[in-house]
């Protein structure tokens, strides 16, 4: 006698999310359960979140680079019907970056800091995600700003480097990363933003949260921004450029700049995965999605929106 999908004996029945006729196995009715085609409550899921917060824009009159939006990471069980709200966080122009948020009924909401501004003339760099440099003129240069503020477990950024403390060529300092702090001014060499953190959850490796560089007083010299979306910083003398934007939907922190402006912080961007079989389709914000990612649907969110579980 046949116990696989409904069949005693003739032709197998096939489930589906209204109708399941015949006498089925609790195995082979949980196994349909699971990939939501039986009848009732689908069972709850498991979604894996990315979430990251705006860049901080860079300072200017030799200024900081800005700090990183924070990086943080979750794995959460969500019910059928619960309603997830995504919030995106944007870079900062002259200012620290915005916060990016998940919430939704029965799910621990999670919040990524923005990232902190680089300190603009006579100023310490801003706390935040991560923290953004600080000031390199005038002298004795002023202290980077604090990241990971406020403190999260795992860490969602590091500090930002400090401005030089002396005298020509004034430096910036470089704004803090995911994965490293920006590097304090000293010498000659102008500071570059710290490094961000790689993350595979759309299928492939892309870095997030990279800091940005600090400026220079000298031509031609500048702090780089750090890997995952920082921006260069700018240079002043005799003719000079402005530090560059953070790369938007990944968090970077803007270039530090002098007379010629500074870099605004890169937008922030949240990311949701789950199991194909698990998606309701039901989303708002016209997120990206991508389906059969290793069996997963990956919904890109590079503005603020939800999704329905």
């Amino acid at each position: 006698m046949a116990k696989d999908n409904g069949g005693i004996i003739g032709v197998l029945n096939t489930p589906s999310t209204t109708s399941a006729s015949g006498v089925w196995a609790l195995e082979d009715q949980y196994q349909a359960r699971t990939t939501n085609t039986w009848p009732g409550q689908p069972l709850p899921y498991s979604i894996d979140f990315l979430i990251v917060a705006g860049g901080g824009g860079g300072g200017t009159g030799v200024g900081g680079g800005g700090g990183a939006g924070g990086f943080r990471t979750s794995t959460q069980t969500a019910n059928s019907g619960t309603l997830i709200t995504v919030t995106v966080g944007d870079g900062g122009s002259d200012a620290s970056g915005s916060n990016s948020q998940i919430s939704g009924t029965g799910l621990t909401t999670i919040t990524s800091t923005g990232g902190g501004k680089g300190g603009s003339e006579g100023n310490a760099g801003s706390s935040g995600g991560s923290g953004g440099g600080g000031a390199g003129y005038p002298p004795p240069g002023y202290a980077g700003g604090g990241g990971n503020t406020p403190s999260t477990s795992p860490s969602q950024g590091n500090n930002g480097g400090a401005g030089k403390n002396g005298g020509s060529p004034y430096l910036g300092g470089g704004g803090g990363g995911a994965s490293g702090a920006g590097t304090a001014a000293s010498g000659s060499t102008p500071p570059n933003g710290g490094n961000g953190t790689a993350s595979s959850i759309t299928g492939s490796s892309v870095t997030y949260a990279g800091g940005g560089g600090g400026c220079s007083q000298d031509q031609g010299t500048r702090g780089a921004g750090g890997t995952g979306g920082g921006g260069n910083g700018g240079w002043n003398a005799p003719t000079g450029t402005a530090g560059t934007p953070g790369t938007a939907n990944l968090g970077g922190g803007g270039g530090g700049g002098r007379n010629f402006g500074a870099g605004n912080g890169g937008k922030g961007v949240i990311i949701l995965s789950m199991p194909d079989a698990s998606y309701t389709g039901s989303t708002t914000g016209s997120p990206t999605v991508a389906t059969g990612v290793s069996g997963k649907t990956v919904l890109t969110f590079n503005g603020s929106g939800s999704y329905t579980a």
